[in-house]
């Protein structure tokens, strides 16, 4: 009896976790499959899993919050925390490969021509298509924020209208950004300029499907009225997560595109 005698949550054993990291690990060889045997099989499969567990966690975690009652002050508060140290080593993990980035393109070697972008690589016009994106992105944070402004004054209608135009907005950028991928001159094997590019805006690509996922799940459950002004805890998360989107991909265009090109 004492042992519940607190005002934190023991979470039930799950199976979620585990089947994650071993999930995850599938993920990284098929995207190793991909690039090197061009199979798209393996890791379509892998994040067809990825999704499915994610589903089946994310329900667990909303019942045990919403029906269960199990998310006490103190449980919310920790929950916060932890969602802010995932996105602040995110965000470490970008100033790894921008610290990469700086590193080649401020010496660029023999090997490159000793220019940057390196002799016989057209660079992108940060002008067209970039610029295209940063304000859809822009666009995109406006109106996530706008909806957490109408739900915290109760407009539902406001809510909703401006949390699905985010969404839309997001996808919209993820399109345009595989439409300039389809339209570039270079590849990754063109040199570190072309591994530092596409690995900075392939993973913040990756990051913006994540994003639109997580945006996804919470309009269902807005839907659903799982959210109010008094409880509005993984509609803010997924608010955090989208403007930690657009930091990086502000960082993005005006390193990787504008002064670096």
């Amino acid at each position: 009896m004492m042992m519940s005698n607190h005002f934190f949550h023991l979470v039930n054993f799950s199976p979620w976790p585990i089947l994650m990291a071993f999930n995850l690990i599938n993920v990284g060889s098929s995207i190793i499959i991909m690039i090197l045997n061009k199979e798209l099989i393996p890791v379509s499969i892998a994040v067809i899993l990825v999704l499915m567990i994610k589903f089946q966690w994310w329900r667990d975690v909303v019942r045990e919050a919403l029906y269960e009652g199990a998310h006490s002050k103190m449980v919310k508060q920790g929950i916060s925390m932890g969602v802010l140290s995932f996105i602040i080593s995110e965000l470490c993990f970008f100033v790894s490969f921008f610290w990469m980035y700086f590193y080649l393109s401020l010496s660029p070697d023999m090997v490159m021509g000793m220019v940057w972008p390196p002799a016989g690589i057209t660079s992108v016009n940060f002008l067209d298509i970039p610029l295209l994106n940063t304000l859809i992105l822009l666009a995109s944070g406006f109106f996530i924020t706008w909806s957490h402004y109408s739900l915290m004054k109760s407009s539902d209608s406001e809510m909703k209208i401006s949390y699905v135009t985010a969404i839309l907005l997001g996808i919209y950028f993820f399109i345009i950004q595989m439409y300039e991928y389809y339209e570039l001159s270079f590849d990754l094997s063109d040199s570190a300029f072309g591994s530092s590019f596409f690995i900075l805006t392939g993973f913040h690509g990756f990051h913006v499907v994540v994003g639109i996922l997580f945006l996804s799940v919470n309009f269902k459950r807005l839907i659903n009225n799982n959210f109010s002004m008094m409880y509005p805890m993984g509609f803010e998360y997924s608010i955090w997560y989208w403007h930690f989107v657009d930091v990086v991909w502000l960082f993005l265009y005006l390193f990787l595109y504008w002064w670096g090109m």
